[in-house]
């Protein structure tokens, strides 16, 4: 059992990463006008990003110590 839930969570880190990346890379996006490039980045927008990361490291984490447990 322990092990099936340690499974769940390292997959639902591996989707909250992957969310967190986009987040992160939609975040800021440039326009070339006139050969001069302006940017505009989403501050909140990357913030939240690095949280999902955060919160899907630690799952990870969770994740490998729950099946290591598992099969001790």
């Amino acid at each position: 059992m322990n092990t099936i839930i340690g499974a769940v969570l390292i997959i639902a880190s591996l989707a909250i990463a992957y969310v967190g990346i986009n987040k992160i890379s939609q975040s800021t996006e440039s326009v070339r006008v006139l050969g001069v490039k302006i940017e505009a980045s989403d501050n909140s927008g990357k913030t939240e990003g690095f949280l999902f990361l955060g919160l899907a490291i630690v799952l990870f984490a969770g994740g490998i110590y729950t099946v290591i447990k598992a099969k001790r």
